[in-house]
């Protein structure tokens, strides 16, 4: 690099400032791409058009105009690295805005109507099957939660059934159900650490 700025008359917005723009605009555009598809994938028809509009919209203004200059290894290296970093941070993005629904399987063989009560307490909907597995009977629990509650679930399972088989899978919509309150605030400490009187 140290040879690059002693030439004379270097190429600067070729060889620095367009890859740099190249990077920029391929983490934008590939960032809405990738949340556009896991948006699709999850069935929320509402967001899915916005972000494709701004995809496409950075792509036509930014990404189009660049490229058709860019003509060095440094751009198509930028190119590639722009596109890479956009779908990792998409997916971050899409994980911290934990949009949609999923469904919490939980299988024990043991006696789970502490977590059964503890989910109610928590206002998780529940619903508890007779089964039988491969070493005897076991409960089934079943809970539709919203994303950002499943961490909350996994807290209660690790703390009254330590030792049972829990999934985790998205679903795209439910019709009817019972969901933790958005403006209720559960206290998950108390739940986990309750005060003995």
């Amino acid at each position: 690099m140290m040879l690059l700025q002693l030439q004379p008359g270097f190429d600067w917005y070729s060889w620095v400032f367009l890859p740099m723009i190249i990077v920029c605009s391929r983490i934008c555009d590939v960032s809405f791409g990738t949340l556009r598809h896991v948006f699709v994938a999850r069935g929320i028809r509402k967001l899915a058009p916005i972000v494709g509009f701004f995809e496409v919209l950075i792509w036509i203004i930014v990404v189009k105009q660049v490229m058709s200059g860019a003509n060095n290894w440094v751009c198509y290296f930028a190119w590639a690295a722009g596109y890479a970093s956009g779908s990792y941070i998409g997916l971050g993005i899409e994980e911290r805005l934990a949009i949609g629904l999923q469904v919490v399987r939980i299988i024990t063989n043991q006696d789970c109507t502490e977590l059964m009560d503890a989910l109610k307490q928590a206002d998780h909907g529940i619903t508890v099957v007779d089964a039988h597995g491969s070493k005897g009977p076991v409960k089934m629990i079943f809970s539709i939660v919203k994303r950002k509650h499943v961490t909350d679930v996994e807290l209660l399972i690790m703390k009254y059934n330590p030792t049972a088989f829990y999934s985790v899978e998205d679903i795209k919509d439910t019709s009817h159900g019972v969901f933790a309150n958005r403006k209720r605030k559960v206290n998950y400490t108390r739940l986990l650490f309750p005060v003995r009187k």
